[in-house]
């Protein structure tokens, strides 16, 4: 019996409980200015205790506890901590390594590895929540992954992750002899009851979204086609709403998100040959667009354009005016740049290209704020600097709603409370 105290007293010693709320560390964060996800504002101060934000407004407005520390950030704007919509942390840059390669001669191990410094690179840079859409060949590993930042094994944003993605039969790379079957980049499923076991498969092993692959480059000579009909991706949509979760489309073809977005879809990815008549449809359902802007951009300059001294690819002209045609309708933008294709850390191309293609700069940084929150249905936890969220804050150098290339500036994170970069 003496011996179980000691143990006792022991354990409490060094396992103590945490301290309650009322007693955790304030900390008081003074930029010069804080956007707040919607608007910009002068002179505001946050309050932040334990992992959630307690108090924002003017100086004199916002009662601050003895023993607070304060941290004075002045010549900054403090923002709510990005949300980049569309990346690969288990993919680096396809001019180190193509695709195919990646996913055929790279081991799980490897990629895994990779992924970790690329996760704390994103961190680094803003980045304090992702939406990860697909490991691409690595199967569950983003699972683990957003379990090892949850835990604190490794630093890296708060991940939502779709784990395999779904693609029908003949559909997806690598390909090769007809005679073999390769691995793919995606899981296989075809009809009613295959997509509900696949669907159900994968939300159990820890997918937080579904995504699919509406269409692709499988048309004669290559052409992108639609894939999965309208009932099966109907089918797939009914069965992920019913968990609470929402489905995510790969598409570029005017048929592929028109069957997408009449079968419920959240957001769509790429979306490279919207029409108008797609573009209104979306804007009518309320569905995203990720437009991937610097994919393409990136996957050009690896070709040997250069930007500013070589014309401008065809691609990226019709890039840029299908953009504009998706503004014009009024469809919500989402931020999201297929980051993996090119380096992890660097989001931000993807802000400055939708701001050189006709958005404004506070129209972008309300998109990679509140905007994606909103889209993700995270509003209740992140994404704006508002008290009783999660206290994911960003400083940047100069006001990113004026110039957007200041997000490259970054000079503080913080998340849930915990000081990552200062």
């Amino acid at each position: 019996m003496r011996l179980y105290y000691v143990l006792a007293i022991a354990c409490w010693a060094f396992f103590p409980n945490p301290a309650p709320a009322a007693q955790q560390q304030a900390t008081l964060l003074k930029p010069s200015r804080v956007f707040d996800g919607e608007a910009m504002h002068e002179g505001w101060v946050v309050l932040v205790r334990g992992t959630r934000i307690e108090a924002v407004g003017a100086e004199d407005a916002v009662s601050v506890p003895r023993g607070t520390v304060e941290l004075d950030l002045s010549g900054t704007t403090l923002l709510p901590g990005l949300i980049e919509g569309h990346s690969h942390l288990l993919l680096h840059p396809y001019d180190e390594t193509p695709w195919t390669d990646q996913v055929l001669n790279e081991s799980l191990g490897l990629r895994t590895a990779r992924a970790t410094v690329q996760a704390r690179a994103s961190l680094m840079a803003g980045i304090t929540t992702m939406r990860d859409l697909g490991t691409e060949g690595a199967g569950y590993a983003d699972v683990g992954i957003r379990e090892a930042i949850e835990q604190g094994v490794i630093p890296g944003p708060r991940l939502l992750v779709a784990t395999r993605a779904i693609v029908v039969t003949g559909l997806y790379n690598p390909k090769g002899a007809p005679e073999l079957r390769i691995p793919k980049g995606a899981e296989v499923a075809d009809g009613y009851d295959d997509l509900m076991r696949v669907t159900r498969d994968q939300i159990g092993r820890g997918a937080d979204w579904i995504k699919v692959y509406a269409d692709y480059r499988w048309g004669p000579g290559g052409s992108a086609e639609p894939s999965f009909t309208q009932e099966e991706l109907e089918t797939i949509v009914e069965v992920t709403n019913s968990s609470g979760r929402q489905v995510v489309a790969h598409s570029s073809t005017p048929e592929g998100m028109t069957r997408a977005v009449l079968a419920g879809v959240a957001t769509i990815e790429h979306g490279n040959d919207g029409t108008e008549e797609v573009f209104r449809l979306m804007a009518e359902r309320g569905v995203a667009l990720c437009p991937t802007l610097a994919a393409g951009y990136s996957i050009r300059r690896y070709a040997g354009w250069r930007p500013g001294i070589d014309p401008e690819p065809e691609s990226i002209t019709r890039k840029r005016e299908s953009f504009r045609r998706a503004l014009d309708a009024g469809v919500t933008m989402c931020f999201g740049g297929d980051v993996g294709v090119y380096t992890h850390g660097t989001n931000v191309i993807e802000l400055e290209l939708m701001v050189e293609y006709g958005m404004t700069a506070a129209a972008a940084v309300a998109t990679a704020t509140s905007g994606n929150a909103d889209i993700f249905r995270i509003d209740d936890r992140v994404g704006r600097v508002a008290p009783d969220l999660l206290a994911d804050l960003i400083a940047v150098q100069g006001d990113p709603t004026r110039d957007i290339s200041a997000l490259r500036d970054v000079r503080f994170v913080m998340k849930g409370g915990e000081i990552f970069r200062r």
